[in-house]
C-alpha cells in the first residue's frame, strides 16, 4: 500500500473542480488496494472582487468571457452530464448566481485543522450546485458548518476574523507565485501537476505510474 499526498486548488463555485474531484474519488476507489491518499484542499477564487449578493451567472459568463445565451445552455448541458456520469446532480437554473467565496474559503482552511476538511468542501459544492444556496451568506455559511459537526460560535468567530481572510490571501498569492492559474489544479505528492478536470481512467494510470514510480525510488 502506498501513500500519496494529494493537493486540491479549488474554488467551490468551479464546475470543473467537483467533476473533477469526483473522477479522482472514483479513481482513488479502483485503486483502495494500491494506494492511500491524504487529500488537502487550497483555495482559489475565480471572483475575488465579487460584491455581496454576487451576480447572475449568465450575465457574468457574458460579462467575463463574452458567453452566448446559447453557448451558456449547451455548457451547462454538458456540465449536467458529465456531473451525472460521476455522480453528481448538477442543478442549474435560470436566475442562478455566482457569488464571492472569500469566506467559504476561510471556513474550509479552520475545517482542516479539525478534520473535516474534504467534508466541509463536499458540502458546499452541493449546496451551491443543488440545493440554490447563496454561499456568501454567512448565516448560510454557519448552518453548512453545523450540520457537518462544527462548532457554531467558532464559525462565527472565523467568519468575522480578519486574520482568517488574510490567510486564504495569502495561501491564493503563493500558488499564483507557483504557477497554479487555473482550477481545478491536483498536484501529487507536491511535485506532478495535473491541471484540469481528467476522466477516471487518465486518473487511475497516473495515479498509479507515480505509486510506483516511488516505491522504485525508496
Amino acid at each position: 500500500m502506498r501513500s500519496l499526498r494529494i493537493d486540491i486548488v479549488s474554488d467551490v463555485v468551479c464546475p470543473w473542480c467537483i467533476i473533477g474531484y469526483k473522477s479522482l474519488q472514483a479513481a482513488l476507489k479502483l485503486l483502495s488496494n494500491e494506494i492511500q491518499a491524504q487529500i488537502h484542499w487550497h483555495p482559489f477564487e475565480l471572483n475575488p472582487t465579487m460584491p455581496q449578493g454576487g451576480e447572475n451567472l449568465r450575465d457574468h459568463l457574458t460579462r467575463k468571457y463574452g458567453t452566448t445565451r446559447e453557448a451558456s445552455i449547451e455548457a451547462r448541458n454538458k456540465l449536467t452530464q458529465l456531473g451525472a456520469e460521476v455522480g453528481f446532480d448538477f442543478n442549474f437554473f435560470e436566475e442562478m448566481r455566482i457569488y464571492n467565496t472569500r469566506k467559504a474559503h476561510q471556513m474550509l482552511m479552520w475545517a482542516n485543522q479539525h478534520h473535516k476538511q474534504n467534508e466541509l468542501e463536499l458540502a458546499l459544492f452541493e449546496a451551491y450546485f443543488c440545493h440554490e444556496k447563496p454561499i456568501d451568506n454567512e448565516s448560510v455559511l454557519i448552518q453548512i458548518a453545523v450540520d457537518i459537526g462544527l462548532d457554531k460560535a467558532q464559525c462565527v468567530q472565523v467568519l468575522s476574523d480578519e486574520s482568517w481572510a488574510k490567510a486564504v490571501a495569502n495561501t491564493e498569492q503563493q500558488w499564483l507565485q507557483a504557477g497554479i492559474h487555473a482550477v481545478p489544479a491536483i498536484i501529487i505528492e507536491q511535485k506532478h501537476l495535473i491541471s484540469g478536470a481528467q476522466t477516471t481512467e487518465n486518473l487511475v494510470n497516473t495515479l498509479r505510474s507515480i505509486a510506483h514510480k516511488a516505491i522504485s525510488t525508496h
